[in-house]
């Protein structure tokens, strides 16, 4: 008889669109999500593996087009994976909560102003959700003291509380653990025949380009070489390991001894009009 796991790898890589998966997607608006990539994404997957991990979880477009029957999830970012954790054991409390938030400026700066880690963690998952539907271009952006900063978006319907879709994430967030860490946390636990997604913070364009301010630590070339000894690290172990990328020549001479290919992607969050749509980006793999 097969088991889950085997009867899940047979439905992801028989033939099977993944696009009927699973019904869950992207319950947030995250810089450098990756739904207008999964194409390119799904083409170069394994064919099988044992554990998903994904140690910077952001929006989770992979993760929920997968919907994996064993999977650890995690991030540095406390108020992101807070949210992930309610959403996935306390969901209807938090659709509540999040009925109670409107979309007015007024509203939204008193919001802005409270301290996160001084509320119970649904109205602190609400608080969060409520920020990323109505600030300019959902953006997650905090100051040196940790403090969201993103200014009203001033959208006209922002769907602030999804019931039907946030219900379908809770139902598939249950196959994962979620957990706090950084990524050096993979090289404790991760096990040969696991596949491993990486979708760090971008290296910059350009010295003018960079945005890492998902937390009060910037994702400087220090941690993009920190992360790159993980990767070579898990490799080594045996793992299925894949990577997403800026397309520079720093990122390239790092990863030069792994398969590197470049697609373009679409990219709709920038400050300026102009340098939204198409770019080029890198899937670095390991097999």
């Amino acid at each position: 008889m097969q088991t889950a796991t085997q009867r899940t790898k047979i439905a992801l890589f028989s033939g099977i669109s993944l696009k009927n998966a699973a019904k869950a997607g992207p319950f947030l608006k995250w810089a450098g999500g990756k739904s207008e990539l999964l194409p390119e994404i799904e083409k170069r997957l394994p064919r099988s593996f044992n554990t998903y991990w994904e140690p910077f979880i952001g929006g989770g477009a992979l993760y929920f087009r997968l919907s994996p029957v064993a999977a650890v999830i995690s991030d540095a970012n406390e108020e992101l994976i807070n949210c992930y954790q309610i959403v996935r054991d306390k969901v209807e409390e938090l659709i509540v909560r999040l009925k109670k938030h409107s979309n007015n400026k007024e509203h939204f700066l008193r919001i802005r102003r409270q301290q996160p880690w001084q509320l119970e963690p649904v109205d602190r998952a609400a608080r969060f959700i409520y920020l990323n539907k109505t600030c300019y271009n959902g953006l997650f952006r905090v100051n040196q003291r940790g403090e969201f900063n993103v200014p009203f978006g001033r959208y006209e319907n922002p769907r602030i509380s999804d019931e039907n879709g946030l219900k379908e994430c809770s139902r598939s967030l249950r196959a994962a653990e979620i957990l706090c860490r950084d990524f050096r946390h993979l090289l404790y636990k991760v096990k040969p025949g696991d596949f491993v997604y990486f979708d760090p913070p971008y290296s910059p364009l350009s010295k003018t380009s960079s945005f890492t301010a998902y937390s009060e630590a910037p994702f400087d070339q220090r941690e993009q070489k920190a992360l790159k000894q993980v990767f070579g690290a898990l490799h080594d172990r045996g793992c299925y390991l894949m990577l997403s990328n800026s397309d520079t020549e720093f990122t390239r001479k790092l990863y030069q001894k792994f398969h590197i290919e470049a697609v373009q992607a679409s990219r709709a969050i920038n400050c300026r009009a102009d340098r939204r749509g198409k770019i080029s980006e890198l899937i670095i793999t390991n097999y």
